[in-house]
């Protein structure tokens, strides 16, 4: 399993501050022209034309970011430096009175009702229990093919453009025994493409793609295609690549909790939606039926895949397609 690393660099951290301001711009853009929010609660720690900035802002931020031990003090010093920043962008915002911007106003709406909508969510399904060590190791047991029983691909392949991709090349491709000699008829043609070589285990692809790979001999040429761009893979060795409980715990745990609080906030919603009264005025023919359908829960954040957790539909239907 790979863990999750911290940025060390000070750029990196940089650009950390930058996203979390700017997600947080939305909100405070919501105080503009708010006479009554002038005075602000909390020590002030620098005040811009008279607008202070205050250790309670300051700590919102950093909470935001969540910067690593050792980068606190560099953190607090360019986070204050940026909202001072914001706070003269939002003087000068005022000035030109585009707080009344329709465009703005409805930002600012929207901003406000996915806080509070959230703010109640967290409320409702926000302490929900641990999974379990048993059903840890349940979910260890019942999918051998990511864990005990996961295998890795090494495998090479030549990247090009799916234009590219034509009868011809699968042609030659089929009359190949190995991609460097497709490699070399794509030098003959002059069709250009690039090299690269990957690893993947059968937690992070597809089960069906997986099946199909074990299936296949060394070196055995197929394609994948992408979008604007095709693989032509060839497979350099399969491996056993086992994972035991004690590793994949922490990361089943956060895939179940993860798991059970998504199904927690689509029970909610469903739950609203049973006993409100929901009219459907000027929709496009079939959106009433397909909102009924799909009720919008936000999705449970992703599991590292190598630890386990099942292939999300996007990699299910980017691995099968045009696989030969």
């Amino acid at each position: 399993m790979n863990p999750l690393h911290q940025a060390s660099a000070v750029p990196a951290t940089r650009k950390l501050l930058c996203a979390a301001l700017a997600l947080a711009a939305a909100t405070a853009l919501s105080a503009c022209g708010d006479k009554a929010a002038a005075k602000k609660p909390g020590q002030a720690l620098a005040s811009v034309n008279g607008e202070e900035i205050t250790v309670l802002q300051l700590n919102e931020e950093l909470g935001r970011v969540n910067p690593a031990a050792a980068q606190q003090e560099t953190a607090r010093k360019q986070l204050l430096e940026a909202l001072i920043d914001r706070q003269l962008l939002q003087n000068e915002a005022n000035k030109e009175k585009l707080d009344r911007d329709p465009k703005v106003v409805q930002a600012i709406e929207r901003a406000k009702a996915l806080i509070v909508a959230q703010a109640y969510m967290q409320k409702r399904v926000g302490n929900l229990a641990r999974p379990t060590k048993e059903e840890v190791a349940a979910y260890y047991s019942q999918n051998p093919q990511f864990f005990a029983n996961r295998k890795s691909f090494d495998m090479r392949e030549l990247v090009l453009a799916t234009a590219d991709v034509n009868d011809e090349v699968k042609k030659a491709m089929d009359g190949a025994k190995s991609l460097e000699e497709v490699a070399v008829w794509l030098d003959s043609k002059g069709i250009k493409y690039n090299r690269a070589q990957l690893t993947r285990t059968s937690a992070e692809l597809p089960p069906e793609l997986s099946s199909r790979l074990l299936a296949m001999p060394k070196g055995q040429l197929f394609i994948i295609r992408e979008g604007d761009r095709s693989m032509l893979i060839s497979i350099a060795e399969t491996k056993d690549s086992p994972v035991a409980l004690e590793q994949a715990s922490a990361q089943i745990e956060q895939y179940l909790f993860n798991k059970k609080n998504k199904e927690a906030a689509e029970a909610e919603v469903k739950r609203l939606r049973s006993t409100a009264k929901i009219e459907y005025m000027n929709a496009p023919a079939g959106g009433a039926a397909a909102t009924a359908a799909a009720p919008a829960a936000a999705p449970a954040p992703a599991v590292q895949a190598d630890a386990g957790s099942a292939p999300s539909a996007d990699a299910a239907a980017r691995g099968v397609a045009g696989l030969k």
